[in-house]
């Protein structure tokens, strides 16, 4: 949040963008609140033996960096053309789902604890690829349903910095 702060002046982030940040921002709040294990709104939910608040939690970790990925890499034109852009979006998701699961292994084995019994798998075995895939299903479906909108709050804030270059009476940002 202290980032998102700072650089509010010098690249202010879109609409869209800020409310994903603060969603997410809820979504780990609660997590961080009841543990993920033990959310009560997902306790037994649709006769489910494990708690699965954290799956999404790894939705929404594919998700909203994909919108973020999305924009650093248009606002500074770092690539062009769209299928190359989506294609290191998700690239960008799930290199930090990945890293995300080596913390939760590296967590188990400092803990002294069993992997099965580490907070995350809830005695889960295939908790780390489901996790993986569910953050690889949120990046996909942000680029889906939000680029359209994304790509209308884009115009604006270039627009926006334009006009505001111009009241400075300096050159484009």
């Amino acid at each position: 949040m202290t980032l998102i702060a700072a650089s509010y002046n010098s690249f202010r982030l879109t609409p869209i963008l800020y409310f994903l940040i603060l969603a997410h921002c809820l979504v780990l709040m609660v997590g961080g609140h009841y543990t993920y294990a033990e959310v009560p709104l997902f306790e037994g939910l649709f006769g489910a033996e494990r708690n699965n608040y954290d799956k999404v939690g790894h939705f929404f970790q594919g998700f909203v960096p994909a919108v973020l990925a999305r924009e650093i890499l248009i606002r500074k034109q770092v690539v062009n053309g769209d299928i190359w852009r989506g294609v290191i979006i998700v690239s960008i998701c799930l290199a930090f789902s990945a890293f995300y699961e080596l913390i939760e292994w590296w967590v188990a084995i400092l803990s002294g604890e069993d992997a099965h019994a580490f907070l995350g798998t809830q005695g889960y075995i295939w908790d780390t690829q489901s996790d993986m895939a569910l953050a690889l299903i949120g990046a996909i479906s942000s680029l889906v349903l939000l680029s359209r909108v994304h790509n209308k709050q884009l115009k604006s804030v270039a627009q926006q910095s334009i006009h505001e270059a111009d009241m400075l009476g300096i050159g484009q940002p």
